[in-house]
C-alpha cells in the first residue's frame, strides 16, 4: 500500500505541475510534509542535496523521499511516478508536434500556465529564503536570522556580480554551490 501511495502522490505531482523540477518543489514539500514523510527541516536539507546532485531536482527528490519511506522500492515507485506523466505527455505531443501549436487553444492554454509557473518558482525560493536564512516557516515566527547563512548568501551574490563586471558572463552555478559548501563546512562545524 505504502508504494502506491508513493507512486500515485507523485505521479500526481508530476501529472499536475507545469515547468519543470523548480515548480514541482513547492508541491513536493506541500505532500511530504502534510503526508508526514518529512520535516520542513529536512525539505530544506533535501532541496540543498538536491540541487547539487546530478541530474534533475524533482527526480533526486522524489527518489530521496521515497528512499526514506519505502528504501530501494520506494524510490523506484516515487521516481516513476514523478517521471511517468512527462515521459506519457511528452509522447503524445511528439507525435502530433508539428500541427500542435498551431492551435489557438494550445497557445492560450501555454500562455496561461506560463505566468502559474513563474509563481511557483518565485514562491518557493521566497519559502526557501525565508525558513532557511530568517528562520520563518509560518506566519507566527519569530524572525531568527540565521547570520551566517546570510553572510554566505551576500558574498555568493557579491562574487556572482563582480565576476559578471569583470569576465562578462555569470559565475556557473556549479562554482557558487561548491563555495557555498566549503563556506558551510568550513563556518557550521565551529558554532
Amino acid at each position: 500500500m505504502l508504494f502506491l501511495k508513493l507512486f500515485l502522490t507523485f505521479f500526481e505531482i508530476g501529472l499536475f505541475t507545469f515547468g519543470g523540477g523548480y515548480a514541482m518543489i513547492s508541491l513536493v514539500r506541500d505532500k511530504a510534509v502534510m503526508l508526514g514523510w518529512l520535516t520542513e527541516q529536512e525539505v530544506i536539507n533535501l532541496v540543498a542535496v538536491s540541487e547539487s546532485t546530478p541530474g534533475p531536482i524533482a527526480v533526486n527528490m522524489a527518489t530521496f523521499v521515497g528512499s526514506t519511506q519505502g528504501g530501494i522500492l520506494g524510490s523506484v515507485c516515487a521516481t516513476l511516478g514523478i517521471v511517468l506523466p512527462s515521459f506519457i505527455i511528452i509522447l503524445l505531443i511528439s507525435a502530433v508536434i508539428k500541427n500542435f501549436l498551431k492551435y489557438k487553444g494550445v497557445q492560450a492554454f501555454l500562455g496561461g500556465v506560463r505566468p502559474c509557473v513563474v509563481a511557483l518558482i518565485c514562491g518557493t525560493a521566497l519559502t526557501l529564503f525565508l525558513s532557511t536564512l530568517l528562520g520563518i516557516s509560518t506566519i507566527n515566527s519569530i524572525i531568527t536570522p540565521d547570520y551566517i547563512g546570510l553572510g554566505i548568501f551576500a558574498f555568493l551574490a557579491v562574487l556572482g556580480f563582480v565576476y559578471k563586471k569583470i569576465k562578462g558572463k555569470k559565475l556557473s552555478p556549479i562554482i557558487l554551490i561548491i563555495i557555498s559548501a566549503i563556506m558551510g563546512m568550513a563556518i557550521y562545524p565551529f558554532i
